[in-house]
């Protein structure tokens, strides 16, 4: 069950995913389980649509979740290989800064001050 505390300061989007994201490593949520239409999950948390798009995007990105346009989105199979997965996400990661103007030192200062944060 998924709950968001519109009194936390954690925003709802990231609530949203680190609760489906949560559901997914226990296992609650297995490879190949429909999630709820962006628009459903919405109304039933009483949030905007555009937040549970957004979860669902990252959460795609991330590996996390498979969307199938109009057919849904669902839970993905877990990647065979941990370390081509991180690959993937590094070079997404660096194009991204890239693409924001940032240049080495700089992407690998966000990343030390990002690994030195408590999870």
């Amino acid at each position: 069950m998924i709950v968001i505390d519109t009194s936390s300061p954690v925003p709802p989007f990231e609530q949203l995913r680190q609760q489906l994201l949560s559901q997914i490593e226990t296992g609650d949520l297995t490879p190949g389980t429909q999630l709820p239409t962006v628009r459903r999950l919405a109304a039933d948390l009483g949030i905007a649509p555009n937040t549970v798009a957004r979860t669902y995007r990252e959460l795609e990105q991330a590996g996390a979740i498979r969307t199938a346009g109009r057919r849904g989105s669902v839970v993905a199979e877990p990647a065979a290989d941990a370390g081509e997965d991180a690959r993937r996400s590094a070079a997404e990661f660096v194009r991204r800064m890239r693409g924001l103007g940032l240049g080495p030192i700089e992407t690998l200062q966000l990343v030390r001050q990002a690994l030195d944060r408590p999870t």
